[in-house]
């Protein structure tokens, strides 16, 4: 729309060879000697020999490159004919240009180039047929093609662009990622809540929140997991750190012992333990003390809530958390649980990593494993799940969290606010 307008005038050559006593033949081989002769003549357009009498002409104030970058010269295929045409942002002075470029060189081939060496008239006449008019519209811009243009190349770079990010972004972003990366089963969604940070217990703090919902679907679905040994027990973890696996163990903790079951939550992670942070409890003695028999496993399960909850803290950092969780201490300890607990969760570190969860995970029924969506890399994922299978324990599914919410699905169904309970209303008596 800003681009200064350009106007074409456009002339049109008729090339003839006249033999000199014409028969029948002769004028086959003239018509067939202008077609040859056509095509060098197309270049002799922009030559200095045309182009600078015209500048002389019309006095342009141009060179012959600057004049010659504005004329063009085609000739039909198997015709006799030239069509010159020019470019100006004056329309006159196109049509004025135009005519005379076909001048100069009806003259430079007449006069110069095919002028007979014995003197005489040129056996070769150019001649003009269509002579150069004043345009009306411009040639360019096209408004409509080139906004059609812009349009479909944008189009066409957008996609571009997407397939582009599709084959080099190797985030698990939805289901169908994790599908491809592994056959186990997808427990649960967890939409992301910008307030896991300051109130990670959702399923406490805001019990109708969708959030806190699919905590409550993801404990429907691990609660139908197929155990080999059906103790109950299983370890949570996750690709790498930062993917949600804490809060995750907490939030179906809670949502378990809403149930009436008994649950044991046991913070595992041995090297950055923070269960005993979330939980808001004391954290000093805890699962270590237990398996090194520095303390009674019922002194130091802490009671969490109204319900059947219980909490067991990681305790003192020990120097191999690797070795005393694959030993035989916490295979007792974790046959224990099973007995005194309907379900038993373990939170334990990322697999890549370190190896205690895998090791943690042989010991339970098997891991769940999060994966934080927008955020954890197939690759990483697949290689998480790898790690569980070299030692042989088993994947029992995997848990998509901090899902955005246009993907969630939330926001489709709005809150779960809505359904809060009403105080009935109270008809007016009357008497």
């Amino acid at each position: 729309m800003v681009s200064t307008p350009v106007f074409e005038a456009e002339t049109e050559l008729f090339v003839s060879v006249q033999p000199s006593a014409p028969d029948v033949n002769d004028v086959a081989q003239g018509n067939t000697a202008a077609q040859q002769k056509v095509s060098s003549y197309v270049a002799v357009v922009t030559s200095a020999s045309v182009l600078q009498p015209v500048i002389d002409e019309l006095d342009l104030g141009t060179t012959v490159a600057e004049l010659a970058d504005r004329v063009t010269a085609k000739s039909p295929a198997n015709s006799v004919l030239i069509d010159i045409t020019v470019r100006n942002t004056e329309p006159a002075a196109a049509k004025a240009v135009a005519n005379a470029v076909a001048q100069s060189l009806i003259h430079v081939v007449t006069d110069r180039l095919e002028k007979p060496a014995s003197g005489g008239p040129s056996l070769v006449r150019p001649e003009v047929i269509q002579p150069a008019v004043e345009p009306t519209a411009p040639a360019t811009p096209n408004l409509f093609v080139d906004v059609l243009l812009g349009l479909v190349g944008a189009l066409g770079l957008g996609i571009a662009g997407a397939l582009l990010r599709q084959a080099f972004d190797t985030k698990v972003r939805t289901t169908a990622d994790i599908v491809e990366v592994t056959d186990a089963p997808l427990l649960g969604a967890i939409g992301e809540n910008a307030s896991f940070h300051r109130q990670p217990l959702v399923v406490q703090a805001d019990p109708l929140s969708p959030v806190a919902e699919a905590f409550r679907a993801l404990r429907t679905n691990v609660q139908f997991i197929d155990l080999d040994n059906r103790t109950g027990t299983f370890t949570i973890t996750s690709a790498l750190p930062g993917e949600g696996k804490s809060t995750t163990a907490a939030n179906l903790a809670i949502a378990m012992s809403e149930n009436g079951a008994r649950v044991a939550l046991v913070d595992a992670d041995l090297r950055r333990p923070r269960l005993a942070g979330i939980m808001g409890i004391e954290g000093s003695a805890g699962l270590t003390d237990v398996i090194l028999g520095r303390a009674e496993l019922v002194d130091v399960l802490v009671p969490w809530g109204r319900g059947g909850l219980q909490v067991l803290p990681a305790g003192r950092i020990p120097p191999n958390p690797s070795e005393l969780l694959g030993s035989f201490a916490t295979t007792k300890l974790v046959e224990h649980l099973a007995q005194e607990f309907d379900a038993v969760i373990f939170d334990a570190p990322p697999l890549l990593p370190v190896t205690d969860a895998a090791v943690l995970s042989r010991v339970t029924g098997g891991a769940v494993v999060v994966a934080a969506a927008e955020q954890t890399g197939r690759n990483q994922l697949a290689a998480a799940l790898a790690a569980l299978d070299t030692i042989g324990a088993a994947t029992l599914g995997i848990v998509l969290s901090k899902v955005p919410r246009k993907r969630a699905g939330t926001a489709t169904y709005g809150s779960y606010h809505d359904y809060r309970e009403v105080p009935p209303r109270v008809e007016p008596s009357i008497h």
